[in-house]
């Protein structure tokens, strides 16, 4: 094996010309008996350096996209330096799958390289290339976006602190204004997404794929369910869980007072008490959140306080910085980082969990050997996410080490429970409009996706939110969504991971400790085993239909009888 770098840093600037040979000396090692082994750990080594080295050049890019030499690094890996690496990997996987080496912990490994080579087309790296510019020109754009506040300049994410004032004219005001830029550049957006949608077309011809639904879905590994699956979750979503969304907006309705709730209605405290504020600074945020896992295990209390001391923690939004919220790993350090816009709402508290979920996953699977075997479908990765919201509300009060007084915790438990349940209607939305969009014609007129979106917002969340006369900020809440543009299809994943999560929660109200145990072991299987098993291994299964969603439906609106209003 060619030398590699002490560190990851030594790729910082690396070129595709300084990377090639390292693929070159792999794909021509002559392999035979016993050195098989060696190869992957070598091949695992430099992958694990060469996505860290990019996983780093995108954190610096989101965190300032107005930096122009962290965006030259950020397109040097991913529109120079990834497609072709993607090109050079499957003659590596083609190797290995032609040896017939499968030995039980690689099983899953070797399935996804098969997959992988049989969808790889070298049309497609130039195609890559394209979407990937045109990624980092979206993330511009959003990450460009300001509001006029009462003579100040803002992002559209601080507005969410408004829309809990107490004051109804106020949350209106602060409505409006988040979606703003979003309806005064909806066409530049819309143009951007339509240059996306050609190229992911023109990708899944490529590879011999009628439409980039049915591409993507095997892109993404989905060995375990298929796109009617999705279908029929859609449809369990509006049997099952839209008539628990109106029973709780009907009594938020009564709780306020209106005959007609609004959409600016939704974030306030019902009862009209000040809004939950779960940390000073930044510094107190992070400072609370380590108290908050001990109480879980020690050792997730040790994972957090890792990472904040090795300054890869970045959850303040600001101008400049892309929106949303991400975990990344660093494979060769061993190490995850967390990237999130936080503004001082009890959300926040909510999205570090959530994040915090996916970077212990990393440490749980950093003992497997190889970089291969620790990167699960994004189905899992999610239970480990959206399982750390619930596994981790008993313990953000004070009293545990928290941010919250005894009352404010049940708040904001019950703010948890509830958006788990409003979460649902949303993510049928948004995986049914990328199902339309990729396998019908008119996916590629704009106008006629901002209908369909309004369409299927009406199916999913029913009528007791009155959007008389907000047709454009309705339609402009999918303009705010990344995925649609970063990350195509990566959605329904977490609808299946709520499920699953919830299920991790329900083990845990009869036995606490063997489900944090089931979830710890779940974790550290990384990507060694197929995705029924890692569920089973959580203590969940994959769930698609009404009558298994309607059971945890219900477990949650039981639970929610039990809390202040």
């Amino acid at each position: 094996m060619l030398a590699l770098p002490d560190s990851a840093a030594g790729f910082k600037d690396a070129t595709w010309q300084d990377l090639e040979p390292y693929y070159r000396e792999l794909e021509s090692r002559p392999l035979g008996d016993g050195s098989v082994e060696k190869w992957l750990e070598d091949w695992s080594d430099f992958e694990s350096m060469l996505y860290e080295a990019a996983a780093l050049a995108n954190f610096a890019y989101v965190c300032d996209t107005a930096d122009a030499a962290n965006e030259q690094a950020r397109l040097r890996f991913a529109s120079e330096i990834e497609p072709k690496a993607d090109e050079q990997r499957v003659k590596l996987q083609r190797r290995l799958v032609d040896l017939g080496y499968a030995p039980p912990e690689l099983e899953t490994t070797v399935r996804r390289f098969r997959n992988q080579m049989e969808i790889f087309s070298e049309a497609n790296v130039p195609l890559f290339e394209q979407l990937a510019k045109l990624s980092t020109e979206w993330s511009k754009v959003i990450g460009a976006m300001t509001v006029e506040w009462d003579g100040e300049e803002k992002t559209p994410p601080q507005m969410g602190p408004f829309l809990e004032e107490n004051d109804r004219a106020v949350r209106e005001r602060a409505f409006r204004k988040m979606y703003e830029p979003y309806i005064q550049q909806r066409d530049t957006i819309a143009g951007l997404f339509d240059r996306m949608y050609d190229l992911r077309q023109q990708v899944a011809r490529n590879a011999g794929f009628e439409n980039f639904r049915d591409y993507a879905h095997r892109e993404k590994n989905r060995f375990d369910y298929t796109p009617d699956d999705c279908l029929r979750f859609h449809a369990a979503v509006e049997e099952a869980v839209l008539p628990a969304v109106q029973r709780l907006l009907e009594r938020r309705r009564e709780h306020l007072g209106l005959d007609r709730l609004r959409p600016w209605d939704l974030a306030v405290d019902p009862k009209a008490r000040a809004p939950l504020k779960p940390y000073e600074s930044i510094d107190d945020f992070i400072g609370r959140a380590g108290g908050v896992y001990a109480n879980i295990t020690p050792d997730f209390r040790g994972y957090f306080e890792r990472m904040a001391g090795a300054g890869l923690l970045d959850l303040d939004n600001r101008k400049g910085k892309a929106p949303g919220g991400f975990c990344d790993s660093l494979p060769y350090s061993k190490l995850p980082l967390i990237f999130m816009n936080a503004v001082a709402i009890d959300e926040d508290l909510r999205t570090l969990l959530h994040e915090s979920g996916h970077a212990f996953h990393v440490f749980e699977s950093a003992h497997l050997p190889l970089i291969f075997q620790r990167q699960p479908g994004a189905e899992m990765a999610e239970v480990a996410s959206m399982s750390m919201e619930l596994l981790a509300s008993p313990y953000i009060d004070v009293q545990h080490g928290g941010y919250y007084s005894e009352a404010d915790s049940q708040r904001s438990k019950r703010w948890l429970l509830e958006r788990a349940i409003h979460f649902f209607p949303h993510c049928a939305s948004v995986d049914a409009l990328q199902q339309w969009m990729y396998t019908t014609p008119e996916g590629r007129d704009a106008d006629a996706r901002d209908q369909k979106w309004l369409e299927l917002r009406r199916r999913f969340e029913g009528d007791q939110v009155d959007w008389s006369g907000l047709d454009r900020e309705r339609i402009a809440r999918w303009y705010y969504q990344p995925h649609f543009f970063d990350y195509p299809f990566y959605y329904i994943e977490y609808g299946l991971a709520q499920l699953g999560a919830l299920q991790v929660w329900r083990n845990s109200m009869s036995d606490r400790d063997e489900a944090v145990r089931s979830y710890r072991r779940a974790l550290a299987l990384g990507a060694t085993r197929p995705l029924p098993e890692l569920y089973g291994a959580a203590g969940a299964r994959l769930i698609f239909d009404s009558k298994g969603m309607r059971e945890l439906v219900d477990l949650v609106e039981e639970e929610l009888s039990t809390l202040d209003d």
